[in-house]
């Protein structure tokens, strides 16, 4: 298990780098992240969008004539480009520059030209915080808003299948509710046994998984031992599966606000690893998540 961002980018470094095609690329802070990420061996950046727009911005972040520049004005075909790259096999990673959100994700899912794969898409975030020994995934926070146990279900293979990517296997898994007793009124409870069963009977990718838990059990050994608890993985817990999107998204952001975690994220469920990172991330967030991506190409 990867303990710092830091060891994730060494083994990001390790692997080569990987083309990343920037959709709309006319974004003075992703230029930034994508020169670093150079610079640092881990990606090879196609950076699409008006050219008359990105050339200058390239210029400033750094970037010299070498740099792959795809003019398309339109910002909806500009995504559309990027993501052909990538399910043409001419990048390996996609990553969302100035364009809306929505948009970026329609393109994703375009069924000619993007990266649709049938599946469930979810984001997969990663925290380095303070005190805690190691890196912390957690699922699924940005994408579904009340997934049923089939979505999940995907949310899961989603989130082992990335980590398996990235060399972490066997991880282990909490998945989280307000406490350990599986309750017929709570969906969350009876999800939560739900999917350890189904890791029982070998539908999952290798894990070792528990649930439910609440948090305070998955965080710590000691709050185990004191609520007489028996767990496996208490304390040592690698990924948190949330029962929601708010539950996952407050936490996050408890994580970085009040905790100062440095993060990562990335959009699971594609053809390939796609980067979508908040406008509100800092530089060092942007190039965690770029790093992330990269690994989990392969």
């Amino acid at each position: 298990m990867y303990k710092t961002f830091e060891e994730l980018i060494a083994a990001a470094q390790k692997r080569g780098p990987k083309k990343v095609a920037v959709a709309v690329a006319q974004d003075p802070e992703i230029l930034a992240a994508m020169k670093h990420a150079r610079d640092l061996g881990l990606a090879v950046p196609v950076l699409v969008g008006e050219a008359s727009a990105v050339h200058p911005l390239a210029e400033k972040a750094g970037f010299g004539p070498e740099v792959e520049i795809v003019d398309e004005a339109d910002q909806d075909q500009a995504a559309l480009k990027a993501a052909s790259l990538v399910s043409e096999g001419r990048a390996q990673v996609l990553m969302k520059g100035l364009i809306n959100s929505g948009n970026f994700l329609k393109a994703v899912l375009n069924k000619e030209r993007g990266l649709r794969r049938n599946k469930v898409l979810s984001h997969l975030a990663v925290f380095e915080a303070p005190g805690v020994d190691r890196l912390m995934f957690h699922s699924d926070g940005g994408m579904n808003v009340l997934p049923d146990l089939e979505t999940k279900k995907e949310i899961l293979i989603n989130a082992l299948q990335a980590m398996a990517s990235m060399g972490l296997s066997q991880p282990a898994v909490a998945v989280l509710s307000h406490n350990e007793q599986v309750n017929e009124k709570m969906p969350s409870t009876t999800d939560a046994a739900a999917l350890v069963a189904m890791a029982g009977r070998g539908e999952l990718p290798p894990c070792v998984i528990e649930g439910p838990l609440a948090l305070d059990v998955a965080a710590s050994a000691e709050a185990a031992r004191h609520k007489k608890i028996r767990s496996r993985i208490a304390g040592q817990v690698d990924l948190f599966i949330f029962p929601n999107i708010e539950a996952g998204n407050i936490a996050g952001k408890t994580l970085n606000y009040y905790a100062r975690a440095k993060m990562a994220g990335l959009i699971l469920g594609a053809a390939a690893p796609v980067i979508m990172a908040s406008r509100s991330d800092d530089a060092a967030a942007k190039l965690n998540s770029i790093a992330l991506g990269c690994l989990s190409a392969g």
